[in-house]
């Protein structure tokens, strides 16, 4: 079975990060989630990077606030997939240094990044990722997907 890997900075992101959590459990996708701070415990970092994908995990979302150097560290040391979900700290006027910091990755070390406290987006992307080999996962996005649809066409009927 596949399985994402959920990270942040510190405790002070999950509120944003448990988005993402919430919605790969919807598709039933296994995650392992942890602490691991650029800043603060780099060896911790360069293990779970460079190991990651022994554990079977196929993809794995970086939250971070502040100057956000985890999603882009992490993709400079793993073969997998790496999301960046940009998280409006506390210390942050509007939240530009995560999204950029995020972002604008150098040449040859990709991020994809997803919106300002995007996590959502993020678990998403994620399903998506893993949905392209796995036929399970596919068929439950499908669904998820024809359900935004439904909502919205269930709108519309109200307000007319």
């Amino acid at each position: 079975m596949s399985k994402v890997g959920i990270i942040m900075g510190s405790t002070s992101d999950m509120p944003i990060m448990e988005k993402a959590i919430e919605v790969l459990q919807g598709f039933d996708i296994e995650i392992e989630v942890d602490i691991v701070s650029a800043h603060r415990t780099p060896e911790k970092l360069f293990d779970y990077a460079k190991n990651a994908h022994t554990r079977g995990i196929k993809v794995i979302i970086a939250g971070a606030g502040g100057a956000a150097h985890l999603p882009g560290m992490v993709a400079s040391l793993s073969p997998l997939p790496v999301i960046g979900v940009p998280v409006k700290s506390s210390n942050s006027i509007d939240g530009w240094d995560s999204v950029l910091s995020i972002l604008q990755m150098p040449g040859g070390v990709p991020v994809a990044t997803v919106a300002l406290d995007g996590a959502l987006n993020a678990g998403i992307l994620a399903a998506q990722i893993i949905g392209a080999s796995d036929s399970c996962v596919l068929d439950k996005v499908i669904v998820y997907k024809e359900g935004l649809k439904q909502k919205v066409i269930e709108g519309a009927k109200k307000i007319r």
